[in-house]
């Protein structure tokens, strides 16, 4: 018997590294969790700004300091809850193992393990890392590698490849590479870490502020600047001024609103078990266009069931034999367990001598004093003269996607028919996915033929548009098979990858599901990546999406809760931008015309609450899954930029005859902060077309917010009663506004579709 290693080089092993335990880079650490949420240029900015208003005095200007905090601390507890979430599920692929040390038999955790132990390995247990068979034999199942479900025997002297499981038989295995040596290490560390695939929607939002960061820095100055040395304004007397025109230009409204709402569909998906490693990952999957799963663990379960067995001794039965063979076998792979299940009889067979099935022989055997029985592949076990009697039988069973057996004895007895089970809701989400303009790509290790029968049946669209990937031995090849093919059979893990790309080359945003290393390149590659909780620790953490219960009808969900979120979002955030294109529009104006800025940060706080960010907020729960066109920045920018000209040129108007008509300036500032509500109603109107009850909830709300704030709270939001002048001024420049707004919509309307590319490149050049 082999002694194994000693104590002593347990511990010399163990302090050179050599060890089976492997830190996960795509796991960030709490700590960097939390610094990645504070340490941004965004609250940099707040930051600064908090600091110059304290230096100011006027404490009531920081009312934009509770939004940014509550934005960190939304992001925070959701990438801490994910992290600790994947970390207990990587806790459960920790396993036990039993190992040789100093000539006894102890069990070690597999992070434990060092170079050159020995140990133990049985049926099911997963080989912890890289080695080599000293004793015993058996067969593995390698599919988390390679994709392929066959069992491959192995016996001494035979290589055993770290993720891998035994299927069959015993053996005792000396480990040759571990931790980040083994080969699963190695496979997995060309997908480093999770790639960061941010949202287009966040992405937009995020330039916008970068800019709008980096603009009112000069702006800010000069505007202070301006206010000492031009309007003889002391330096704390200028400070709000300044950053009412620069709060107003970042809309960290629309930043707070993006984050709870992504906060409120990632708990919602919780509770269905749905984890995303981060809020943003929710918008990749919303916006895709086409959809790759595998066949086994995506469209049917890991389960297999007996659907017929067919006697081809009609005055003889041989079905008791057949259930004494599978209960005498000692193979635990699932065609097994289900021929286990469906006799449900625990009678064996006084067996001489078992050979357990293996993927070379394609067959089990087992011997017997009566002779020697067989269980495999009919190809495999009937001889090629013979078994066109039974072609009838053998396509019948083919052509509905379902596997065949033969059971023999010198010659063929019965024949056993298979199927995998159709995941529960299978159907229904396929059509569903269909209904939203998803397109599916069938990619799996399996027969071509078997996997477009089990697809149509799962009402996938096309499925009958099938192809072997062992023809497709060349990148352009694989590219023009995307092009054509719903299912591919037979495919290899390097080639998922490839497929991914060539459909992403062909303008199509592509998402991934996967549950074994061999799929973490294409889930690597592909916008968004899917990976099923029973799968892989590598493959669950390089993905954006872990569906812990492996169901994969909440991609619905995960659907409908995206869509929502871009669509409600979409429209809102033409509420916030306006006020920022306006902002920054009246900012460079009172630089030009060297004025004070008019509007205080107290002002600008009763217009973000209850003319934007309320409205907007109630806006985000309302059902919406249209599948968005178009780039956000372009479809927000068209209804933004019209509303914010309009409303500086009326501000503009207002100040002119203001003065003219010998109106104090509190008045006119007041006056002001009414005509750019009028305008964010009209904005607000356009974008709930067509009017509901809780549209009309939401305007009276807002409206009525408004009026008892300015009423009730004018001191807090340095509101001022207004004359009876003024009050008619405001009224005429408010009706114009509203005529105005309307034919700017009516202009967006008749714009000809060939001008709308040369918009969208616009916004792109200036984002």
């Amino acid at each position: 018997m082999n002694k194994g290693l000693t104590k002593e080089e347990v511990i010399k092993l163990t302090s050179e590294g050599k060890t089976n335990y492997i830190k996960n880079k795509a796991s960030k650490s709490s700590l960097e969790i939390v610094l990645s949420n504070i340490l941004t240029y965004f609250n940099l900015i707040f930051l600064i700004l908090s600091i110059l208003i304290l230096f100011s005095g006027n404490f009531k200007n920081l009312m934009f300091l509770p939004v940014i905090i509550i934005n960190i601390l939304i992001g925070i507890f959701q990438q801490i809850k994910s992290k600790r979430i994947l970390d207990k599920l990587a806790l459960l692929d920790i396993s036990k193992y039993k190992t040789i040390r100093d000539s006894k038999e102890i069990d070690v955790l597999s992070t434990e393990l060092v170079l050159g132990d020995i140990i133990k390995l049985s049926s099911g247990e997963q080989i912890p890392a890289d080695g080599v068979v000293i004793e015993g034999s058996g067969t593995v199942n390698e599919s988390l590698l390679t994709g392929e479900s066959d069992e491959i025997e192995k016996k001494k002297d035979s290589l055993l490849k770290s993720g891998s499981f035994v299927v069959s038989g015993n053996m005792t295995v000396k480990l040759t590479s571990v931790g980040k040596d083994s080969y699963v290490a190695k496979l997995t560390s060309e997908a480093k870490e999770i790639k960061e695939k941010q949202s287009e929607m966040i992405r937009d939002i995020e330039k916008i502020v970068k800019r709008a960061g980096i603009a009112i820095i000069p702006i800010g100055i000069v505007l202070v600047y301006q206010s000492v040395a031009t309007n003889g304004l002391t330096l704390k007397e200028a400070i709000p001024g300044m950053v009412g025109a620069v709060t107003g230009m970042i809309p960290e409204g629309l930043y707070l609103l993006v984050t709870i709402a992504l906060a409120l569909s990632a708990a919602r998906l919780a509770k269905l078990k749905v984890l995303l490693h981060d809020m943003k990952s929710i918008e990749s999957l919303a916006r895709i266009d086409v959809l790759c799963v595998d066949k086994t663990g995506t469209i049917t379960s890991n389960k297999m069931n007996v659907t017929d067995i067919v006697l081809l001794d009609k005055n003889k039965d041989y079905k008791d034999i057949l259930n004494r063979y599978v209960n005498t076998i000692t193979d635990n792979n699932i065609t097994i367990e289900a021929m286990r299940s469906y006799f449900n009889n625990k009678k064996e067979l006084n067996a001489i001598e078992i050979v357990p099935f293996n993927s070379k022989n394609k067959y089990s055997a087992i011997k017997t004093k009566e002779g020697i029985y067989k269980l495999g592949a009919p190809e495999y076990l009937i001889d090629k003269k013979d078994i066109n009697k039974y072609n009838d039988i053998l396509e019948k069973y083919s052509s509905m996607g379902q596997r065949i057996l033969v059971f023999t004895k010198d010659k063929p007895l019965l024949f056993i028919a298979l199927k995998n089970e159709l995941r529960e809701n299978a159907k229904e989400t396929f059509t569903y996915l269909e209904e939203q303009g998803v397109n599916i790509k069938v990619i799996s290790g399996d027969n071509p033929l078997t996997v477009s029968k089990i697809a149509i049946e799962a009402n996938i669209y096309n499925a009958d548009k099938y192809i072997d990937a062992t023809k497709l031995d060349t990148y352009e090849k694989i590219k023009e098979a995307v092009s054509i093919y719903t299912v591919f059979g037979r495919v290899k893990p390097e080639q998922k990858k490839y497929i991914v790309d060539a459909i992403k080359e062909n303008g199509f945003k592509v998402a991934m599901t996967g549950d074994g290393v061999n799929d973490i390149l294409a889930m690597k590659e592909a916008d968004c990546s899917i990976a099923m909780g029973e799968g892989s620790d590598a493959a669950r953490s390089a993905a954006q999406i872990v569906l812990l219960d492996s169901d994969f009808s909440h991609m619905k969900n995960i659907i409908f809760e995206g869509r929502r979120n871009i669509n409600n979002i979409t429209r809102s955030a033409t509420l916030f931008l306006y006020k920022n294109i306006f902002s920054f529009l009246l900012a460079v104006f009172s630089i030009i015309a060297s004025s004070t800025y008019p509007l205080k940060p107290t002002q600008i706080a009763i217009i973000s609450f209850f003319n934007i960010g309320l409205p907007a907020f109630l806006l985000t729960f309302e059902p919406n899954t249209k599948k968005q066109e178009g780039r956000f920045i372009s479809n927000v920018m068209t209804n933004a930029i019209p509303a914010a000209l309009t409303s500086f040129f009326a501000i503009l108007a207002l100040t002119s005859f203001g003065s003219l008509f010998g109106i104090d300036v509190h008045e006119i500032n007041t006056s002001s902060i009414y005509l750019i509500s009028v305008i964010g109603f009209n904005i607000l109107w356009l974008i709930s077309r067509p009017l509901n009850n809780y549209h009309r909830m939401i305007f009276a709300i807002c409206i009525i917010g408004i009026m008892l704030s300015s009423s009730y709270l004018g001191k807090v939001f340095d509101m001022h009663d207004i004359s009876f002048k003024a009050t008619i001024l405001c009224v005429l420049f408010s009706l114009a506004e509203m005529s105005i707004i309307r034919d700017f919509a009516y202009l967006l309307k008749q714009i000809d579709l060939k001008l709308k590319p040369k918009l969208v490149k616009a916004y792109n050049f200036l984002l």
